[in-house]
């Protein structure tokens, strides 16, 4: 198990520095830099930032400086904001982005199960139709569509809930259940197919002629063994949030670190584009390590190899 582990780790590190070496080099070949847009900028003003963040150097040498940099876990100072750093902005955002995702993944994991286990329990009946309705609607329709509809019809036209900001918990619902009506419609119909292929195997009948309640092997066999799927989807399930969140954050204007991504993009600050983007990777990378070490503990059927005992 522990050569299982460090073999992961290995594979994370790589991972990760093949997205930072990517990121970078896309970054610089857009043309122009963070300065460049600022017209009334005085040309030896231009000259002194561009020394300052080290933009006058040869891109190979940016490169090294900045991995120097990173190694020391500074991401550095934001180019356009001149009060702080990305570190700070991070720090300020972290909060606000994990509250909102955490809350959208324990809607999805506690509503998705029981609608697909439903959908299985009452196969090819009322139940099962309406859960796969919705499951289909909300894998088609994108996040960003979503919070319009809500900010337009649950917020402005019925007046039920704040249109956007943050303050308060009534402020995180809309946010959160447009993040969560897409991996819950997608753990829905996993789970569902997971629970039909489940009651059809011998063990299932195996506890049936036993006497249990159909409650009892439902609980405690079906769904035990239905959900373990889910487990291996959990790593894309929050990468599915942590993407969503970009635009969700700015449409209702919720200051976390996805608005930052959108702002850093579109203010092509680079260090906040590096920052954020190395931040999001360190945690989903850290995610899928996570899930293949729970599938692995959970699921007693997985074997690994010799070399990765």
């Amino acid at each position: 198990m522990l050569k299982y582990v460090l073999k992961r780790l290995v594979m994370a590190a790589i991972t990760l520095w093949v997205v930072i070496t990517i990121t970078f080099m896309l970054m610089h070949a857009i043309p122009g830099n963070p300065f460049r847009s600022e017209s009334k900028m005085p040309p030896k003003v231009y000259e002194n930032l561009l020394k300052k963040y080290g933009l006058d150097k040869p891109l190979p040498e940016q490169y090294v400086m900045y991995l120097k940099q990173l190694s020391k876990g500074d991401f550095g100072a934001s180019m356009k904001s001149r009060v702080e750093t990305v570190n700070d902005m991070i720090k300020r955002g972290l909060p606000v982005s994990a509250y909102l995702g955490f809350q959208a993944l324990i809607i999805a994991l506690v509503f998705g199960p029981v609608l697909g286990a439903l959908a299985a329990l009452y196969q090819n009946k009322w139940p099962d139709y309406l859960s796969m309705i919705f499951a289909i609607v909300g894998i088609s329709v994108p996040s960003f569509i979503l919070a319009t509809v809500f900010i337009q019809y649950i917020a402005k036209n019925v007046a039920w809930l704040p249109i956007g900001g943050w303050g308060s918990f009534a402020h995180t619902i809309l946010p959160s259940i447009a993040l969560a009506v897409m991996p819950l419609a997608q753990i829905a119909r996993l789970m569902r197919s997971s629970m039909l292929e489940v009651m059809g195997q011998d063990y299932i009948k195996t506890a049936k002629s036993k006497g249990l309640s159909n409650q009892s092997v439902i609980v405690k066999h079906a769904v035990r063994n239905a959900i373990l799927p889910i487990v291996s989807i959990l790593g894309t399930l929050i990468s599915n949030l942590i993407v969503g969140s970009f635009v969700v954050e700015k449409i209702f204007g919720v200051p976390g670190l996805g608005m930052f991504f959108v702002t850093s993009i579109s203010n092509r600050d680079y260090t906040l584009i590096m920052g954020t983007t190395i931040f999001y990777s360190i945690i989903l990378i850290a995610m899928l390590l996570l899930v293949d070490i729970a599938y692995v503990l959970i699921d007693p059927r997985i074997r690994l190899t010799k070399e990765e005992h």
